[in-house]
């Protein structure tokens, strides 16, 4: 009685243990065209509106930065996710967050379009990448 009290012991762990795999988190890359004769105003959005919003849904922005060349501007961000699934989600919850459709909406009124192209791309590190 007492082996088969530890077998199922050890089956419980054991299952546990398989079920509470930690994966490694996504990373996705977002860069935003913006324009220098609205850049305050795309810079407003984001910051104050947008970054609150988005905690709501869970976003991990990680680090923000904007990079200028010759011929244009962009705004550059990363962000981290447990797993693109939750990644997804997270996104249909904000672009269909009614406060941020009346936000973009009123800016766009206001000050033209905010921001030109958008590319986004997710990121999976690779097993040799440093820690």
């Amino acid at each position: 009685m007492k082996r088969q009290f530890l077998i199922v012991i050890a089956l419980i762990t054991f299952t546990a243990k398989g079920q509470n795999k930690t994966t490694d988190p996504i990373y996705q890359l977002r860069v935003y065209e913006i324009f220098e004769s609205n850049k305050n105003q795309f810079h407003e959005r984001f910051r104050d509106h947008a970054m609150r919003i988005m905690k709501k849904y869970n976003f991990k922005i990680t680090s923000i930065w904007e990079s200028k060349s010759d011929k244009k501007t962009e705004f550059v961000y990363f962000l981290e996710w447990p797993d693109e699934t939750t990644m997804k989600k997270a996104w249909e919850g904000f672009k269909s967050d009614q406060e941020w459709i009346a936000i973009k909406k009123e800016f766009t009124a206001k000050y033209g379009d905010v921001v030109g192209n958008i590319e986004d791309r997710i990121l999976t590190k690779t097993d040799y990448s440093p820690k």
